[in-house]
């Protein structure tokens, strides 16, 4: 038997993460915002999905992907389950303090 996946819209946690970064920075809360809607609505599969509608976004290891925010001002680094259906929210900050982290292991 094959592996099945339900086509459920993903589940992103937390949103409160992005509230409280834009809350800060109200430059950019109608593009999370937007992140927010288009990610709880998708149904990512793989990788190869994503880049076909965020073809901007990079693909690190263990399911890790960055997304630019605001013309890169800031980075959101996120850790998708695939199987599952769940987007964690790993990181989000300006492309200066994604300078100083390991992205691949936050």
């Amino acid at each position: 038997m094959g592996t099945f996946y339900y086509l459920c819209d993903l589940r992103v946690i937390a949103k409160k993460i992005l509230r409280e970064f834009w809350t800060v920075h109200p430059d950019c809360e109608e593009q999370l915002k937007s992140w927010y809607r288009e990610a709880s609505q998708a149904t990512w599969k793989y990788p190869n999905e994503l880049k076909g509608e965020y073809p901007r976004a990079s693909i690190l290891r263990g399911n890790r992907v960055v997304f630019d925010i605001k013309g890169n001002k800031y980075r959101l680094i996120v850790k998708i389950n695939y199987d599952y259906q769940v987007v964690w929210i790993r990181f989000i900050g300006t492309h200066s303090e994604y300078d100083r982290i390991d992205a691949e292991n936050v």
